[in-house]
This record gives structure tokens, C-alpha cells and sequence, in this order.
């Protein structure tokens, strides 16, 4: 370890001295927004509004009205170009809030995403951020554009937050003259509140993207999130109800494999969720016979390394809450670190859910049922799960489950346990158990943040003894402008194996650190921002010498006010093989990687327009030496944001390599159209290929979504392969479910 902590502060040691050197001289250049606590009352009705996108309403006249917004991009505390109103009421069931977003050029608001649960980031949007607790340490994040679609999330710390959390809520938008208008109802139902509490933390944003633009009612260092809030005060007599919601759904299956072997089943799948809050922020959860038919696919990739990939979680169940069982920060320890991969960056997570309810091979198991508690109790943060999993193939049928705890302690940190036990892929027992310490300090000058992390893991598992650890901690400074650094260090040894977790690599000591800068520019000129850094990767065998390193140099980047980019670095790799490993395969050839010691350069240019134009896209070029050999790598995106009906886009990787033992190329091609016939139903469809497994994969969905809480869905999936790669493509599978849910509230 010594070694790698010597190389790499040899490496970055000058850029450290140069961040706290200069770090002075770059607050001083800023505009500093202070964060004094503004307020707001909600004001009380007795008859709500109609959600409809208009703030025709009468009830709207009796709300204070919210105008004191500010630029956090590209300005820093500068008035915005276009003025905003944003108004709060509410009554025992909801909190209402009605946004007039003025725009002088109203032809040109960008609004590209038609579909509810997709993230924003090339919308004019407005963001709702929500603390009812007001402890400055979590909140809710609620996000909506000119097509009215919903987009919530959870922060899991104070500065970062989870795309994967969902609930219910409504939203209607509308052109009024020269401005939109949104209204958002949030029901006290759909989400965990004190009764005691009556002042709630309370923040705006708004983008418009076509500048640029960003700006909120209460920002610091460019950012706000919950410890840079204002607050609504006043918010009396608010009620949950009996705090139960019931989801009972029915799913039809039509299941095919083609081939002289084939066979064809129909399966009924009627399954029930239940959730209960327990206490105000404390949640049960229960699920029977559950059927995760209508989720979405996992987005191919190619893999030219020895090292498996990762695939994020995509079943609903799963996401919700799942900032809750969260370990020590592993995910983020080395996140927008461009000299790693995803799966260094999540190696070692103690908690995977993915290991659970599908096999190695991606097929779905039975799931016969299960519970869940979590949520918050004064300073304690909760999540536990207990799972009933079928048997599959040789695998019994397995009792898993899950604890996690953590306590909040200090201004805005925590330390926590996690445990688990039971192995979902095989009749081996399995256990883990862990603790992590999260330190985080947003009270620096000049609105900066530093934030630490430690944690160490054990695993048990029959047959392996000793060597079953698994540690690490990293150190951040994530600031919006000027100097930003980080660094993070693990360890992985041999025989850790956490069977509900994911290890792509053990073994192992992981030093990563970047560091960067970010220079804003000012007089509204064409550049909005410039960036520059060096990100560093080093991984080390436990037992002696290298196994990969990577330092990536981020010559410039470039993102102008209208949010097109360009970016420039150069990648200096090293990787020592110990066995050989195929990296391509075809039915009349393999080529692989003969162990050695290679060491090989790589230069990268991207370009970039910006997401909010109707005709986007994005292409970057990559070539350099490769192993032993050379490669050529262009990617290239493109969208056609045709209208608030019509979405169509399309994505293609294409590597030309060349080496000794051999040449090959690698495609993977990707279209998808999303067709909104109107705000409650829409029509997705997704094709996908790549010529290693030659495979083209059909995906197309009808989704229909009468209200938040109700969805029906038509799912395919249709797969065809090229067995024998002679061009000639054969059926291999085909998956047809018919899907409705529907949530009962009390």
C-alpha cells in the first residue's frame, strides 16, 4: 500500500499544494450568497385548487407570493433574466405550490422529457426541494417541466441524492401568455412528516436551459440542497391519514423460448404490497408473490476488460428506500472520477440488490415474499429487509435478510452498522457485518464543504478462513467553482465474498484521487465555464505488484452558456495481466490478452450540443495503443426532440482494434422512440445490438399512467440471435406481460 500511496501523492501532490494555495484567491473572486434563513407562510384553505396548469383559481390570491430569486449559473447571486413567482398553500390533506415562470422568448422553453421518472437535465424545469423534518440533513426533491412530467428523488446526505426513490404526487403545466405555469399538489400521505414540526425547510430552483441559466430562492458556493434551505412556516393540523397504502396488481406472462427445444408457458401473477407507516418517518412494507414483469431493461455494454461489469438496480421495490441501506459511501467514494470504471467504483458494496430475485445468468427467481422496515426515528436511520426467495435450478429456496442502522451525530454526519445473512445464489451460509463513519462539514468559508468516510466490512463463509476483510476511506472537497479535490482508498482481500453484495475484484488495494479546477466566466460572453484536472487510479495486488493504474489528464473543458461542450484529455494506462483472458470471441476465433506488462496511451476529443435543442447529440473519438496492439473508439449519440409527443434517439460505440494475435471490431448500436399520445399514455420502444453476441434485443412498452399511484402496462420483449454469425438471425426468446397496479390510499 505504501507504494501506491507514493505514487500516486508523488502524482497529484503538486495540484494539492496549488488547491489550498489558491483556494483564497478563488473565494475572493466569487459572489457569495448568503444563506440567512428566509421564510415564507403557508397560508391555509379550506377548498383546494384544481390542478390544471392555470393559477386561475382564487384560492392562489390569498398565497404570499415568493419573487427574491438569484443566479447560481453562470452568475453567482446575480439577478435573473426572467422574473418568477412561486406561491404555498395548503390544507389537511396536501401542500400546493403554483409557479409563474416568465419568459420572454416562450417558443423556445425546452421541455425534451415526456415520460414521468426520467431525470432533467436539458429541461427548463422547476425543482421543489422539501425538508419537513427542517434538520438540514435529508429532504425530497421534486422536479417537473412544461410537458407536466414527474421526477422525484431523495437526498441521502446533504449534499447528494437518489435518482431511484418515487411517490405520489400531481402536476399539471401550461403557456400563459409569456410565461409556463405549474402546479404541484403533494399530499402529506406521500411523505414522512412530524405533526410537531410546523416549519418545514423550503427551497425553489428553476433552469432555463437555452442560457444556461440556473438560479434559486436560497443558494450557497453555486449549490442548494438541505442545509442550504429557506422555510415555510405555519404548516398547522397537516394529516396523514391511517398512514396505509394497499397495491394489489395482476400480471399476465407469456413466456417463449424458439428452437428445436423449445417451449411456451402462460403464467397468472397476481401479487399484493402493503405499505404502512409505522410511525411518522418509519415505514413497513410488505410484498407477496412479487413480479417485477414490466421493468425496464438493463442497457448493453461491451466489456473489453477482465473484470465484470456493473448493472444498476431497476425494480421498483428495491429503489424505494434504498438510500437507506447505503454502506459507507463506497459508491461515491471515487464518483465523476473519469480514471475509474463503474465497477471499481462499487466493488466491495456489502448490499446489492440485484443479488437478489435473479440468477447469475440475469434470470428472473421467484420472490414468494417479504418485509421491510425503514425510515427515521429521532436520530436513528433504519432500513431492514427480509426476504423469502424460490429455489431455482440447484439452489434451495432461501430466507435472506438485511439490516441496516445508522445515527446521526455531530452538525451534519453519521456512523451506522450494516448486516447481512443468507446467500440467494447457492446453499451456502453467508454473512457480513460492517460499521462506517460519514463526516460532513458544510460550515466553511466561502460556503465550501468537506466531507470523509471510513468503513470496514467482514465477511463468513464456510470453506474460507482468514483474508476476509474488506476497508477504506476517502477524503473530499466537492466544490461547484475553483479547486475541488478527493481522494479514496480500499482494500479487498481474498476471501471477502459478501454473497448479497458485488465484488468485481479482490485482492486488491484501490487508491484513487483527482483533482480539478473550475474557472466561471462573467460578462454573458459565449463561455460559461472552463474546467481542468488529472484523475488517478491505482490498484495493487495484496500479495505484490501492480494490476492496473490509470491517470487521466482532463486537458480542458469547455461548456458554453448554451450548454454545448467540449472536452480533452489524455489517458496513460497500465495493466499487468497474470492469466490470459478472451477479450473477443466468435464461433471461428478467439483473440486474448497473453499476460504481461502493458503499458499504453490513449487520446480522446468530445463534442457536445446541448440537450435542450430539438436536434441534439454528442460524438467523441478515441484512439491511442491498446495492450499490445492499437484502437480506434467512436461514440456517437443523437436525439430528435421532434415535439412534447415524439422522441426518438439513437447511440453507437464502435471500437476498430488491432493486435498482434489478431484483429476485431466491436458494435453496439442502440434506437429508442418514446410516443406520448397524451399526459397519461405513452409508447416506448427499445432496440438494441452488439455484434459480440450478435444478438438484437426488442423492447417496446405500452404504459399507461391515469394518475400518479395507477399504472397499466403492455410489455415485449423479443430477442433474435445470430448464431453462427452468418447474418442470418433466428428467434430466441420472446416475453410478452400484460400488467395493471393499482395503489389504495387510507
Amino acid at each position: 500500500m505504501r507504494s501506491a500511496v507514493t505514487a500516486c501523492w508523488a502524482m497529484l501532490s503538486p495540484w494539492m499544494f496549488l488547491a489550498h494555495t489558491a483556494s483564497a484567491q478563488d473565494a475572493s473572486e466569487a459572489v457569495v450568497v448568503t444563506d440567512a434563513p428566509k421564510q415564507v407562510r403557508a397560508v391555509r384553505i379550506s377548498v383546494p385548487p384544481v390542478i390544471d396548469g392555470n393559477l386561475n383559481d382564487p384560492v392562489w390570491e390569498q398565497a404570499e407570493v415568493i419573487t427574491d430569486f438569484h443566479q447560481t449559473r453562470p452568475g453567482n447571486g446575480t439577478p435573473t433574466s426572467e422574473r418568477t413567482e412561486v406561491y404555498v398553500l395548503y390544507d389537511d390533506d396536501a401542500l400546493y405550490i403554483g409557479a409563474r415562470m416568465f419568459d420572454s422568448e416562450p417558443d423556445r422553453i425546452a421541455a425534451p422529457v415526456i415520460r414521468h421518472g426520467q431525470g432533467m437535465p436539458s429541461d427548463d424545469r422547476l425543482v421543489v426541494i422539501l425538508d419537513p423534518f427542517n434538520a438540514g440533513r435529508a429532504g425530497y426533491r421534486f422536479e417537473t417541466n412544461l410537458n407536466a412530467a414527474r421526477h422525484d428523488s431523495l437526498y441521502t446526505s446533504p449534499t447528494s441524492f437518489s435518482l431511484d426513490w418515487n411517490t405520489i404526487w400531481d402536476v399539471a403545466a401550461n403557456v400563459d401568455g409569456n410565461a409556463w405555469v405549474a402546479e404541484i399538489e403533494i399530499p402529506f400521505k406521500s411523505i414522512p412528516f412530524d405533526p410537531a414540526i410546523e416549519n418545514w425547510g423550503f427551497n425553489f430552483g428553476r433552469a432555463i436551459r437555452r442560457r444556461g441559466e440556473e438560479m434559486a430562492w436560497v443558494s450557497r458556493n453555486r449549490t442548494y440542497n438541505p442545509t442550504v434551505m429557506g422555510q415555510i412556516t405555519e404548516l398547522e393540523g397537516l394529516s396523514a391519514g391511517a398512514g396505509l397504502d394497499i397495491v394489489p396488481s395482476l400480471a399476465v406472462n407469456r413466456r417463449r423460448v424458439y428452437g428445436p427445444q423449445g417451449e411456451s408457458e402462460v403464467n397468472w401473477e397476481p401479487s399484493l404490497d402493503a405499505f404502512y407507516r409505522l410511525t411518522p418517518s418509519l415505514n413497513a412494507a410488505l410484498t407477496v408473490n412479487t413480479d417485477f414483469s414490466a421493468t425496464e431493461v438493463d442497457n448493453r455494454q461491451v466489456n473489453l476488460s477482465r473484470f465484470s461489469l456493473f448493472f444498476p438496480e431497476k425494480r421498483d421495490f428495491f429503489l424505494n428506500d434504498s438510500d437507506l441501506f447505503q454502506f459507507g459511501n463506497i459508491s461515491g467514494m471515487a464518483g465523476g472520477n473519469n480514471a475509474t470504471s463503474g465497477g471499481s467504483r462499487e466493488n466491495a458494496r456489502p448490499f446489492f440488490s440485484r443479488r437478489i430475485g435473479l440468477s447469475q445468468t440475469g434470470a428472473p427467481v421467484d420472490i414468494n415474499y417479504g418485509g421491510r422496515i425503514s425510515g427515521r426515528v429521532g436520530r436513528w436511520n433504519i432500513g431492514t429487509l427480509a426476504i423469502r426467495q424460490d429455489e431455482f435450478g440447484a439452489v434451495d429456496a432461501s430466507d435472506l435478510f438485511v439490516a441496516r442502522v445508522s445515527a446521526n451525530v455531530l452538525e451534519d454526519s453519521a456512523i451506522g452498522f450494516i448486516y447481512t445473512d443468507g446467500d440467494p445464489a447457492s446453499n451456502i451460509d453467508n454473512s457480513v457485518a460492517g460499521v462506517d463513519f460519514r463526516y460532513i462539514n458544510n460550515q466553511l468559508a466561502q460556503g465550501r464543504t468537506f466531507e470523509a468516510d471510513a468503513w470496514y466490512q467482514q465477511s463468513d463463509t464456510p470453506g474460507l478462513h482468514g483474508d476476509d476483510v474488506a476497508w477504506g476511506f476517502g477524503l473530499r472537497m466537492p466544490n461547484s467553482t475553483g479547486w475541488r479535490s478527493r481522494m479514496g482508498f480500499k482494500e479487498v482481500q481474498r476471501n471477502f465474498n459478501p454473497a448479497m453484495g458485488y465484488v468485481n475484484r479482490s485482492n486488491i488495494r484501490d487508491l484513487t484521487a483527482d483533482v480539478g479546477y473550475t474557472h466561471f466566466f462573467t460578462g454573458g460572453g459565449l463561455l460559461q465555464s472552463a474546467f481542468a484536472g488529472i484523475d488517478a487510479q491505482r490498484i495493487e495486488v495484496i500479495d505484490g505488484g501492480l494490476q492496473t493504474q490509470v491517470l487521466t489528464y482532463r486537458l480542458l473543458e469547455l461548456e458554453t452558456n448554451s450548454r454545448d461542450s467540449m472536452e480533452v484529455s489524455v489517458i496513460d494506462n497500465r495493466e499487468v495481466v497474470q492469466r490470459p483472458f478472451t477479450i473477443y470471441s466468435s464461433p471461428d476465433r478467439q483473440v486474448s490478452i497473453a499476460p504481461g506488462d502493458y503499458s499504453f496511451t490513449e487520446q480522446e476529443i468530445e463534442v457536445s450540443t446541448g440537450g435542450q435543442r430539438q436536434l441534439a447529440g454528442s460524438v467523441a473519438y478515441l484512439t491511442g495503443d491498446f495492450y499490445n496492439g492499437e484502437r480506434d473508439n467512436i461514440r456517437a449519440s443523437l436525439s430528435w426532440n421532434q415535439s412534447s409527443n415524439f422522441v426518438l434517439s439513437t447511440s453507437f460505440d464502435w471500437n476498430n482494434i488491432s493486435l498482434p494475435q489478431g484483429d476485431f471490431i466491436t458494435r453496439l448500436t442502440s434506437v429508442s422512440t418514446q410516443v406520448a399520445f397524451s399526459s397519461t399514455l405513452y409508447w416506448i420502444n427499445l432496440v438494441q445490438y452488439d455484434n459480440l453476441s450478435e444478438e438484437i434485443g426488442i423492447n417496446t412498452r405500452l404504459q399507461w399512467i391515469p394518475r400518479a399511484g395507477q399504472e397499466g402496462f403492455i410489455v415485449l420483449n423479443y430477442n433474435v440471435q445470430d448464431y453462427d454469425k452468418n447474418n442470418r438471425f433466428e428467434a430466441l426468446s420472446s416475453d410478452l406481460s400484460v400488467k395493471f397496479r393499482y395503489t389504495i390510499r387510507f
